[in-house]
């Protein structure tokens, strides 16, 4: 009968496990290119009845479930236009911005392209930042500044004219090596740590890979990917499994009371 207690007990706390993750994925239904999460579970110790440890039977018994893992899938999602020059979107699978916390240097990783100017100490210099205050870096690593407005641009557009630039084979070569704005991949994503704030961390020893001649869309930002009728059903479904849990544990307590009363 203890075993019964343990198998339902670990069922309903498994089921809140899960629940949590739908939580989440439901709580960021509105932010930009963050990527719902999957829970991952696993068997615990089966075993045979009247047979070999090895055997396959039809009288098996086991311990339950946990939850091993949770997973994302970091494919490219659904575009929504914003009209601002500095939202983008990835239109490529598992890539990801490099950013950087401005205050303790660490490094993280995120989908979401909506960005903002923000003036540094530096008069007249502007960068590329993340809505949380991070420094969004180029091919190099370092903090990639933003482009001011081209002037000569807005007045021939309110003039009804089309501007035409002056380029140069001198001016194509340099900017080949110009910072831009790149994006990273790595060579297994699903190792990557939600660290909070739709940003993620590689494990100690897995290093980002420059992604040469990356598609990058300005003016529009990647929706997010959470499906709000799937996480409904699967909230439904994990409801009605954590009361079942439930219901066996306190059906297995209905048992020991009358087998002890019997005993009396």
């Amino acid at each position: 009968m203890n075993q019964s207690f343990y198998t339902g007990a670990l069922g309903a706390g498994t089921c809140m496990a899960k629940m949590s993750v739908i939580s989440n994925n439901l709580a960021n239904i509105n932010n930009h290119g963050f990527k719902p999460k999957t829970a991952a579970f696993s068997d615990l110790l089966n075993f045979n009845l009247n047979d070999s440890e090895d055997a396959t039977t039809e009288l098996m018994a086991g311990n339950g479930v946990r939850m091993e893992r949770t997973y994302s899938n970091y494919g490219t999602g659904a575009l929504t236009p914003t009209n601002s020059p500095i939202d983008y979107a990835i239109l490529e699978d598992n890539a990801f911005f490099m950013v950087q916390d401005p205050v303790t240097g660490a490094i993280t990783y995120t989908r979401s392209g909506h960005f903002h100017r923000s003036e540094t100490e530096e008069e007249g210099v502007y960068y590329l930042m993340t809505d949380g205050g991070k420094l969004v870096l180029d091919q190099n690593g370092e903090p990639l500044e933003a482009e001011t407005a081209d002037i000569e641009r807005i007045l021939a557009a309110l003039g009804g004219e089309e501007y035409e630039e002056e380029e140069d084979d001198e001016d194509l070569d340099e900017d080949e090596d110009a910072p831009r704005l790149s994006v990273y991949t790595f060579s297994n994503p699903s190792r990557l740590i939600s660290v909070g704030d739709n940003e993620y961390a590689p494990p100690e020893g897995m290093e980002p890979i420059l992604v040469e001649h990356a598609r990058i869309e300005s003016g529009v930002l990647e929706q997010s990917g959470t499906d709000l009728a799937k996480e409904m059903v699967k909230m439904i479904e994990c409801q009605r499994a954590y009361s079942y849990a439930l219901r066996m544990v306190m059906t297995s307590d209905e048992v020991e009371s009358t087998i002890n009363s019997l005993r009396a």
